[in-house]
């Protein structure tokens, strides 16, 4: 029997965006509380930085880079069962996570595991969000990054507490546990009725009788449909973006990871250390809908693109503070100021990315997009670990990361800037010429005798000498 439809912009779709919104709060609001782990990891496994770093490392990448085998199960299953799946997952690999013995084995439970499933609750519940809301977008977009800010806030002081009481081990046996919501929210994702439906099944991808060609067409086909790479070469606009943010990535997440470790390195105990995460998020609760009121305005709509860039500029040059003191009170200025930009982030940066492209191509175009943010995400805190090994000093994290935010955001506002005078003057230009094309010209209309322009023509006489 065909399941019932929901209708876009309907009563249902704030129930979704609710359901958005907490599962952005315990996948993507998770990972800021490695850092209160970082240490005890660290002592545990007796594991340099940048070995302890890979494990963040992993869970980051796989929760970005999964979006290709996330956009085939929305496909073959539909985003509620998909977000399903990943709450089960998540939940598995921290439970198996607890009983590690070795980083290896880390690295594969809580790392892989619950990466992938996170990537798979995540991605699915932002998908289904931009077909249910299509006049709204850019506020429902706001309002479920909320939920980030709400699990930035919540996730380390729950960490620290756990920490304590129970030690990691007992703190990731929780959060298996924690994690299984992921899969109430999933099952509220009813399907939506839209022109272009999403979930298509049973589509015959080539004629069956070519057995060996049918297969490098399936593979090719597979890949443009769920990477979008035809959108990365005829959309210069996608391409530019997905470049610069996947530079961007490779320093946004250090603060996250290595600002619990530097703020208790330069003697700030642990809870207050654990704290300045906490008021990130809290900040964010607060800024994030309001950075969504303002990109949801009629007068910023052709606008989010360069307010994105603006965002990220201010998110580097506000690491240049923190690297200068690491006393708790410009610590907490820091994360103050660092809020306001992060917000901006957090709130663009799918509704920019649905701005660029068309909606039904949106998870295919998700996909490459957070597959290359997962490459950069894979290698930003090992490279940072390795940068702190060498160096022995927290600073020069965070001027790694000011570099790669500012250079992406000069790269991003500069091409965008470019590409739209380039229009501009090619919109004149063909104006022009078909003014030009528009205009009789002189003489022309003496070549139809019955024409009515005729009569408007000049008769030329020639003179001749005998």
């Amino acid at each position: 029997m065909p399941q019932a439809l929901e209708q876009a912009d309907g009563g249902w779709a704030w129930v979704v965006l609710l359901a958005t919104l907490v599962t952005q709060g315990l996948t993507l609001g998770f990972p800021t509380c490695i850092g209160v782990f970082f240490t005890e990891l660290q002592h545990d496994f007796q594991a340099s930085n940048s070995e302890t770093s890979w494990f963040p490392s992993v869970l980051l990448a796989v929760l970005h880079a999964g979006g290709p085998l996330c956009s085939v199960l929305v496909e073959r299953f539909g985003c509620r069962v998909t977000a399903m799946l990943g709450g089960v997952l998540a939940s598995l690999g921290m439970v198996a996570g607890s009983f590690s013995r070795t980083l290896s084995q880390l690295y594969l439970t809580a790392g892989l595991i619950t990466g992938l499933g996170m990537c798979f609750s995540f991605q699915s519940s932002i998908t289904v969000l931009g077909l249910y809301f299509i006049r709204r977008r850019a506020l429902a977009n706001a309002l479920a990054s909320a939920g980030v800010s709400l699990g930035i806030t919540l996730w380390p002081l729950l960490s620290l507490y756990l920490l304590e009481g129970l030690g990691w081990r007992g703190a990731f046996l929780v959060f298996g546990g924690v994690l299984l919501h992921c899969c109430v929210c999933g099952a509220i994702l009813r399907p939506v009725a839209t022109n272009r439906a999403l979930e298509t099944r049973d589509v015959p991808l080539l004629p069956p009788k070519t057995p060996v060609l049918g297969c490098l067409a399936v593979c090719g086909r597979t890949i443009q449909r769920h990477l979008a790479f035809d959108i990365l070469q005829h959309n210069v606009r996608y391409c530019v973006y997905t470049l610069g943010v996947t530079w961007m990535i490779v320093g946004f997440p250090l603060p996250h990871v290595f600002l619990v470790p530097y703020a208790m390195w330069h003697g700030v105990d642990e809870q207050r250390a654990a704290l300045l995460i906490s008021i990130i998020g809290l900040s964010n609760i607060f800024l994030r809908p309001m950075a969504g009121l303002v990109a949801s305005q009629r007068a910023f709509a052709s606008h989010r693109k360069y307010l994105f860039c603006l965002a990220v500029l201010l998110n580097g040059l506000t690491n240049l503070v923190c690297a200068v003191s690491a006393d708790f009170r410009v610590l907490v200025g820091y994360c103050l100021v660092y809020s306001v930009s992060m917000s901006c982030i957090g709130a663009l940066i799918f509704q920019v990315l649905m701005d660029l492209v068309p909606m039904h191509r949106f998870p295919s175009a998700l996909g490459l997009f957070t597959t290359l943010e997962g490459v950069a995400v894979l290698i930003s805190p090992p490279l940072a670990g390795f940068l702190l090994d060498t160096t022995n000093n927290f600073s020069y994290i965070f001027y790694m990361s000011s570099f790669f935010l500012i250079s992406a955001a000069l790269f991003m506002g500069g091409s965008f800037y470019s590409l739209q005078k380039k229009e501009q003057q090619g919109r004149h230009a063909k104006e022009e010429g078909a003014r030009v094309e528009a205009a009789p010209e002189w003489g022309h209309t003496l070549e139809g005798k019955d024409s009515p322009e005729k009569q408007l023509c000049p008769e030329i006489m020639y003179v001749t000498s005998v």
